[in-house]
């Protein structure tokens, strides 16, 4: 605190101790009082935060273990054929799919035509139209038209059909042989009867077309070999032969995509296990066991003897309700009737574990696997029941957060309390020095009137001065 001004100098007095040691009696207790209820407030509300950060995190396991889906999970081992070729198929499975174990062998691989000019042009600049006109591309279900202008050449044709903002899938182009150019012409559309057919409104463009105009069907300047043909996927699952016009076949297996990647080589075929993805909902439990400990850990942390959380009543609350969420009586989950009948159990201590009392968690896999989604996520399993408790402390209008805005408007009085004092003690500094000022003032007029007094007695005649 700035002091005003130097007193004392006037009487010779220490009146800047007086002062201080008057405002510091006033001032040091209500200080001290200030940071000790501070520290209290900044303690407890780390406390708060703590235990909210461990139970915001529980909130996000239980969240997983609350969804469905992340118990229907499966998973696809594949053992593609030993070859050099690459793999054979690939699978993606949805949670629908019924476990088991498949043979797969790829008989044909889906194509789609390739048409090739019957006869070269002698380069990319021969005119394939003088007068312009319209070609129209179709395979199977899907078409475009594109039209030509007057004197458009070869490779003008070739730019327009990639350009087409219409084309379904057609790439077009020219090979040049060495003596002469052709078109090819390639589409995207595969499966058995969808070669590409080119038609055109003009005789002039009979030689980029595959059909004349006017013409019988395939009688056009451009032709597909047999090889070239649009061709079906045809795969074997377990002896039963599919066919599909794509190599994608969706439900071959009920509720499981097969791709096929090539043709089988001497019958080889890729071996297929679908089982329930046991892995990830081992990983989802091992997580809602630590994050539920690491809760229970710091709510006996915050709360122990010497913290400002002993013997709080929202924190014993809290922990009693923790544990008797694991308690919850279950429904529709088959034989489980508590998540303790799925291999969890609970210590001495209050920590969740995986125990092996009544049952192994892998065993209860093995048994019931589709009764463990329902015991967490079921309507009334056990992460739903977990969901509205943690939510009801953890969210924007929880409990906690209640809490800490508390603590925090506690914090923000005591900053203004603690300005208003120090106003009060410059008030009061300001009216010591006032008052010590005069007497300072005072003093000395006294201590001058009495050097004055002495100096005039001490010249009268006869006045002796004490030399004792």
């Amino acid at each position: 605190m700035p002091l005003i001004t130097s007193a004392g100098i006037g009487s010779g007095l220490d009146l800047e101790s007086i002062i201080k040691a008057s405002v510091d009696a006033e001032n040091v207790p209500k200080m001290n009082a200030f940071a000790k209820k501070d520290k209290s407030l900044e303690v407890e509300l780390s406390s708060i935060g703590e235990i909210k950060s461990a139970l915001s995190k529980l909130q996000d396991t239980i969240k997983k273990l609350a969804d469905p889906d992340n118990f229907n999970k499966r998973i696809a081992n594949i053992t593609q054929p030993t070859s050099d070729d690459g793999d054979l198929v690939s699978v993606t499975p949805t949670k629908d799919i019924t476990p088991g174990n498949f043979k797969i062998e790829v008989l044909e691989v889906a194509q789609g035509s390739r048409a090739t000019s019957k006869t070269g042009f002698t380069s990319t600049d021969d005119v394939v139209t003088a007068s312009g006109g319209t070609l129209s591309f179709a395979a199977g279900d899907k078409s475009f038209d594109l039209t030509l202008d007057a004197g458009a050449t070869l490779a003008d044709l070739r730019n327009a059909i990639n350009d087409s903002d219409d084309n379904f899938g057609v790439t077009a182009n020219i090979i040049n042989t060495g003596t002469e150019s052709k078109l090819v012409l390639t589409s995207s559309v595969s499966g058995s009867g969808n070669d590409l057919v080119i038609t055109n409104d003009n005789a002039e463009l009979d030689n980029v077309s595959t059909d004349a105009n006017g013409g019988a069907s395939g009688s056009g300047g451009i032709g597909i070999s047999d090889d070239n043909k649009a061709k079906s996927a045809v795969i074997k699952v377990d002896g039963i032969e599919i066919t599909n016009d794509t190599n994608t076949f969706k439900d071959a297996v009920q509720d499981m995509t097969i791709t096929a990647k090539r043709q089988s080589v001497d019958g080889e075929t890729a071996k297929l296990a679908v089982s329930y993805d046991r892995e990830s909902v081992t990983t989802l439990i091992d997580e809602f066991i630590a994050n539920y400990n690491n809760a229970i850990g710091q709510l006996g942390l915050q709360s122990r003897v010497g913290k400002p959380l002993n013997s709080d009543a929202t924190i014993r609350t809290l922990s009693s309700q923790m544990v008797n969420m694991l308690s919850t009586n279950l429904t529709d989950a088959g034989p489980f009737t508590s998540i303790f009948d799925i291999g969890l159990g609970v210590d001495k201590k209050g920590y969740l574990e995986k125990s092996t009392l009544v049952r192994s968690l892998n065993t209860a896999m093995d048994e019931n696997f589709d009764d463990i989604g329902k015991a967490f996520a079921g309507e009334n399993g056990v992460a739903k029941q977990f969901e509205s408790f943690l939510d009801n402390y953890v969210s924007s209008k929880g409990i906690l957060k209640q809490r800490e805005d508390n603590l925090n408007t506690q914090v923000t009085d005591l900053e203004d309390d603690v300005l208003k004092h120090e106003f009060r003690m410059t008030e009061l500094e300001s009216r010591l020095r006032k008052q010590y000022a005069g007497l300072d003032v005072l003093l000395a007029q006294m201590q001058s009137t009495q050097q004055y007094l002495g100096a005039q007695l001490a010249s009268l005649p006869g006045f002796t001065r004490n030399k004792s």
